[in-house]
């Protein structure tokens, strides 16, 4: 446990190592930019189709959900290549159910997208 008292200083330090991983993650892993570019494409698709609220939350969501899954997946993966750089089948297992996390949320993430945009291109090609 962490006895150390409460720092606004600490607190705006904490935000900028977040966004120094959010950084990493956009520039060093493949796959973050894929889903940065779903991202914008599904964002762009939903000004046009002029989705509501409560698709929008549930696009947000959805986006947020792939992207943290994704950073879960990369710390393991990083964390994991540290501990033993060499082939290990503990470590492979590990690696294999982080990815798999991620292919979960993104094919769930994917469900939500055909449920929010194929009503509204149905309609809109009709």
């Amino acid at each position: 446990m962490n006895d150390r008292k409460f720092s606004i200083k600490a607190r705006i330090r904490s935000f900028k190592y977040a966004f120094q991983g959010i950084k990493i993650l956009i520039t060093h892993e493949h796959n973050a930019r894929i889903h940065l570019f779903a991202a914008v494409c599904v964002s762009i698709a939903g000004f046009l189709l002029d989705i509501s609220n409560n698709e929008w939350i549930a696009v947000i969501f959805a986006i947020g959900l792939v992207f943290s899954a994704e950073a879960f997946n990369s710390a393991i993966e990083y964390l994991a290549d540290l501990v033993s750089p060499d082939y290990n089948e503990l470590i492979r297992k590990s690696k294999d159910v982080a990815a798999g996390g991620v292919l979960f949320t993104a094919i769930v993430a994917a469900i939500i997208g055909l449920l929010v945009f194929i009503p509204r291109l149905i309609t809109l090609f009709q």
